[in-house]
């Protein structure tokens, strides 16, 4: 008897931990929608939301089991950010920010590192991308100063980092290919200041504002290089910057997925237009006009799934660390910003008069999209890039 009790036990299935969180962001669903003006208003998410989007497992989803973390594969780590902007365009990007910190602090020196994770894995890293600040060799480390825009996530992180261009002697130091030698400083949140700038068009509920240091030395340890060679196994350390396009990307499309739900759910109440003849879910225009959006979404899911399948193979295989998969990335991200924008609009013009006020999810969806497709990661230029990787790999195959 005891022996069928214990191998019943083993029997028992083992959690789950990418389900759980799928299953927990259903259930703070209901909430977040309802939350959606208070979010805009307070141009923050609110300490408990937070607080329940840590429990869940948001910044813990890309540290490693090492450290306390989920370790997630990168696909399903997706799944959870495009789940996230599909109920909110704010909440969907602090998720990516919370993931993108996890990931970037793996580049640390393994000293930070584990004074980042002393306390447990649910850490809160934000940060901005701009080489907005220097960093002046000294004695005991650098000293830095600066002041950096878009820091999404200030007001509920508790570790801050920013770009800095090296210096000597107040002059840039000269890294690869001839362009400013560049660093990452990683602080506690209690050495920054935050500056209360983010007035903005969408996105409001992320908190970017501005982030300073105004002169302070900072230890060695806590500097750091991006591009370093991965201090951690497992593969999504191997290479960082290759992923950040494709978080990118799955916030497009979430984002775009939850405009066609609030198009629909307003088709469904059956609302009918001035003069229209028909309610909206029963005009043949409105059906051709989603008909078109299903399409474009449709084909942008499928876009990202390829593009996602390829990153991960080459992670699996040790090759994600490359030029030519890199502009891959951004190719799908700007591609996908740009459809992605495109529904939104098409799915304003059909809601017609209704969509113009602030009580209207589709008014706010089509602000945090075009805020969004600004991102450098989204920017038209990168097209020059992808444009020039053609152009190679064409006169490779017909030498």
């Amino acid at each position: 008897m005891r022996l069928q009790e214990k191998n019943k036990t083993h029997s028992v299935p083992l959690r789950d931990p990418h389900k759980d969180m799928l299953a927990g962001i259903q259930q703070l669903a209901p909430e977040i929608k309802a939350r959606a003006a208070e979010i805009e208003a307070a141009r923050r998410v609110p300490p408990d939301l937070v607080e329940r989007l840590r429990s869940i497992g948001i910044f813990r989803m890309f540290v490693p089991r090492s450290h306390g973390g989920l370790e997630l594969d990168f696909p399903a780590g997706l799944e959870v950010i495009k789940a996230l902007a599909r109920l909110d365009g704010s909440i969907g990007w602090i998720s990516i920010v919370g993931g993108v910190g996890a990931l970037f602090a793996a580049a640390s020196r393994p000293e930070l590192y584990q004074q980042i994770y002393r306390d447990g894995p649910d850490v809160a890293i934000c940060g901005s991308s701009q080489p907005a600040g220097t960093a002046e060799r000294v004695s005991g480390g650098y000293r830095v100063k600066g002041r950096w825009p878009f820091a999404s996530g200030c007001m509920h992180a508790d570790w801050m980092g920013g770009f800095c261009i090296i210096t000597e002697n107040g002059k840039p130091v000269a890294g690869p290919h001839g362009k400013p030698l560049m660093r990452i400083v990683l602080l506690p949140v209690r050495d920054w200041e935050i500056e209360d700038t983010w007035h903005a068009a969408g996105l409001k509920g992320t908190g970017s504002h501005h982030i300073a240091l105004r002169e302070m030395v900072v230890p060695e340890a806590h500097v750091f290089d991006l591009d370093a060679a991965p201090s951690l196994p497992g593969p999504i350390y191997q290479a960082l910057l290759p992923w950040a396009p494709l978080l990118h990307g799955a916030f497009s499309l979430g984002l775009a997925e939850g405009t066609v739900d609030d198009l629909l759910a307003l088709a469904h109440t059956g609302r009918q237009q001035l003069y229209a003849a028909t309610p909206l879910r029963d005009s043949e225009i409105f059906q051709f006009g989603l008909g078109r959006i299903t399409a474009d979404l449709s084909a942008a899911q499928a876009y990202h799934e390829v593009q996602l399948a390829s990153h991960w193979r080459h992670a699996l295989a040790g090759t994600l660390k490359n030029e030519d998969v890199h502009i891959e990335g951004a190719r799908s991200a700007t591609w996908l910003a740009t459809t992605c924008v495109g529904i939104a609009d098409a799915c304003f013009a059909l809601a017609g008069s209704s969509a113009v006020y602030d009580s209207s999810p589709l008014q706010r969806r089509l602000r945090d999209l075009h805020v969004a497709a600004q991102h450098a990661h989204a920017q038209q230029r990168q097209y020059v890039d992808v444009g020039k990787l053609a152009l190679r790999r064409s006169a490779d195959q017909a030498g």
